[in-house]
């Protein structure tokens, strides 16, 4: 089994899911997807950006220039994809473990 993925590497892998996004986008969506619990700030997002390129789990997909500035957009790879379900699947076995020793060992309401 692999190491755990931090949690911005996380949220911003599932940002990209359904489509390739600019920086500003993968941070309005992240946050949006965590409902606040993960802000990323640029120098964050772009350090991680680099790392998840280099690890081949985003692609840069297009570069625009827009009102004179420089636009790159992002998407998850294959491999990203695959990173993403392993972790996905890791942490939903890990909440069905915890949540049945919860139920097995507190009275009152069952917990998901």
């Amino acid at each position: 089994m692999s190491k755990a993925m931090r949690e911005p590497t996380f949220w911003i892998l599932t940002a990209l899911v359904d489509q390739p996004r600019h920086g500003y986008g993968v941070i309005q969506t992240a946050e949006a997807l965590s409902e606040g619990q993960v802000r990323l700030q640029a120098g964050t997002l772009y350090a991680a950006l680099d790392r998840l390129a280099a690890q081949g789990l985003v692609a840069i997909d297009r570069e625009e220039t827009v009102e004179g500035r420089p636009r790159r957009y992002y998407r998850l790879t294959d491999g990203g994809a695959a990173a993403l379900a392993e972790e996905t699947a890791r942490l939903a076995h890990n909440v069905r473990t915890a949540s049945r020793r919860l139920n097995a060992t507190r009275p009152g309401p069952a917990f998901a």
